[in-house]
């Protein structure tokens, strides 16, 4: 890791802190922010995880999918643990938690449904995971996200809890709202590190590509992660400053969430003999979530200052330092795996510039 890398904790103290201070101490900026949006997307959240996403997908090399796609240990695993383990977690959770504040329990609920797609590249890429399998099961995730997350949404908010007489709640969420999420933060990025990839080799070659070229952007992936920590922060500081019992509640299941989610996929990375960077890759897309997709759809649902809204804003607040703790745990334990074959080691070493 980089310096600047090594520093990423105080990078992200000092993003949330002056996030919370901006929220706090200046006059209307939580309405300006608010107003530059469209259909309920925060423009400079997403000019933020744009930034952040588009140099770890230039890295990724495109023409080495195939040997992902083709690893049926991880893609099946990643499936199980994203669509079957992940949502009936927090569901167990949020009722164990919060079986008496109803709507910070279906924010939550929520936030499991909406499986990660922006940070976890990241996350991933900091802890020295598979570029190229972050990118499959992240495209992956999305395609599942748009097909089921309605669908899982009716089962664990309404049908379920009626089998196990539980309170029932309905959830109006449209397909194109759970599309809209996956083609801003996902598709568009995705596009330009691919093009920026082809058109770069065609022109200068893989060496000046990964040796020049990389480097140069590489450092915007942080600038991009912290803007959008500092804006998040600002936008929902008074919130949490406000409600701090409340948000303490919410915390608890969500930290317990992303900890159990990424030890149990790092234990199963290694039980089925993935490598680490595999192991690495599956553990992270595992713990991670969307929260941009989960606010939007508590907010559209339940209306901006419900308590599912406030749970779904907590959720990245929680989920930014507990998936970087995660990462330097991610790093000590490299040394539970067996070192790759020479060449392999060589190319990945040579990547991750």
């Amino acid at each position: 890791m980089s310096t600047l890398d090594r520093l990423l904790p105080v990078w992200i103290g000092a993003a949330m802190v002056a996030g919370l201070l901006a929220g706090r101490w200046i006059p209307g900026l939580g309405a300006v922010l608010d107003a530059v949006a469209v259909d309920g997307i925060s423009l400079p959240i997403a000019l933020g995880l744009l930034v952040m996403m588009y140099p770890v997908l230039a890295k990724v090399r495109y023409d080495r999918l195939d040997t992902v796609t083709g690893d049926k240990s991880l893609m099946i695993s990643s499936l199980v643990l994203n669509w079957l383990l992940g949502p009936a977690l927090m569901f167990s959770l949020a009722w164990l938690l919060l079986p008496d504040l109803s709507e910070y329990r279906t924010g939550l609920i929520i936030v499991g449904l909406a499986r990660c797609i922006a940070m976890v590249i990241t996350w991933n890429d900091l802890a020295g995971g598979d570029r190229e399998a972050a990118a499959v099961l992240v495209a992956l995730n999305s395609v599942f996200q748009v097909v089921a997350f309605a669908g899982l949404g009716w089962f664990y908010l309404s049908l379920l809890p009626g089998w196990l007489g539980l309170p029932q709640v309905g959830l109006d969420v449209s397909a194109w709202e759970i599309a809209k999420s996956v083609l801003i933060f996902l598709s568009v990025p995705l596009v330009a590190g691919y093009a920026t990839r082809k058109l770069g080799e065609r022109a200068k070659g893989r060496d000046w590509y990964e040796g020049r070229f990389l480097p140069t952007i590489g450092p915007l992936a942080l600038y991009g992660l912290l803007f959008a920590i500092v804006i998040l922060f600002a936008l929902q500081g008074d919130q949490i400053t406000s409600h701090p019992v409340d948000v303490a509640r919410i915390a608890l299941p969500l930290v317990a969430y992303f900890v159990i989610m990424w030890a149990g996929s790092f234990a199963l990375g290694k039980a089925l003999g993935l490598s680490y960077q595999r192991t690495t890759t599956l553990s992270f897309t595992a713990a991670g979530n969307n929260f941009e997709l989960a606010i939007a759809v508590a907010i559209a649902t339940f209306g901006v200052t419900s308590g599912q809204a406030l749970a779904g804003v907590v959720g990245p607040l929680i989920e930014v330092p507990v998936l970087v703790a995660l990462v330097y745990v991610s790093l000590a334990a490299r040394g539970w795996f067996r070192p790759a074959p020479k060449g392999q080691e060589a190319e990945h070493a040579h990547s991750t510039t």
